[in-house]
């Protein structure tokens, strides 16, 4: 008979990247009430100004946080993949003051606000190990912000490729040689201040210079080092070496 793998496993594996977890946090993690939802790209997981009643692990798929104006401009914020504690924030602080939307088909874990609030209390390791969470995010916030405001178009959409390439490598659906983005051109340009039209332009650039060669919907990366020289990468900011305390 085989073994299937408890659903939060995932989530236990993701906080022990921040801390040694022991006997009694790891069952208390495995023994969260949560409901599993299939949710279609599109899909709502969260609308700003929401008072969110659970917070999302995803399990399959990718998301997006985003907020719009009030005119329809969106500005798409960080991208999530599997193992992600996507709106951890908007769990703590009571209101959304953004959206999360999937951005492909996929599954998640929704778990009870006054759970995750507890766990946190109860089990300190647990409460040390969502911060660095949050404080990770707050890292990647800060590198889009500065690729959006001081990198030119070629550097933002080759530094998106580059960390698109490790974070899904992180997730096992891809690495530096490629993988699959299911992203059209406005949602690229949504996430890097650019118009549809500058992200197709400087897509084929890359394309002819020999950096990577795409299809609709993948990205093979054909010179890892000289796209992460164009696009000012440095993978630092993902915090991927931290070392468990």
């Amino acid at each position: 008979m085989s073994f299937k793998p408890h659903i939060l496993e995932p989530l236990v594996v993701r906080l022990q990247r921040w801390k040694l977890l022991n006997k009694d946090d790891r069952e208390a993690l495995l023994a969260l009430p949560f409901i599993e939802r299939a949710m279609e790209a599109g899909h709502y997981v969260v609308r700003q100004g929401d008072e969110p009643q659970r917070s999302c692990f995803l399990l399959s798929g990718l998301a997006m946080r985003h907020k719009e104006a009030p005119d329809g401009r969106r500005q798409i914020m960080s991208i999530h993949v599997p193992g992600d504690l996507v709106d951890l924030h908007n769990s703590l602080l009571g209101h959304a003051d953004h959206n999360v939307q999937m951005l492909s088909d996929g599954n998640v874990a929704l778990i009870p606000v006054a759970a995750i609030r507890k766990v946190a209390t109860d089990h300190p390791l647990v409460g040390m190990a969502m911060w660095h969470e949050t404080l990770v995010d707050g890292s990647i916030f800060r590198e889009w912000i500065f690729n959006v405001g001081r990198r030119d178009a070629r550097s933002r959409i080759a530094h998106l490729l580059c960390e698109f390439a490790l974070r899904l490598e992180d997730a096992g659906l891809g690495g530096r040689s490629g993988y699959v983005l299911p992203m059209t051109q406005e949602q690229l340009a949504d996430a890097t201040g650019l118009t549809a039209v500058h992200v197709n332009r400087t897509l084929s650039r890359l394309d002819d210079e020999d950096l990577i060669d795409r299809t609709r919907r993948s990205v093979t990366i054909t010179d890892w080092e000289k796209l992460a020289n164009v696009g000012d990468f440095n993978s630092a900011y993902l915090h991927r070496n931290h070392a468990p305390s």
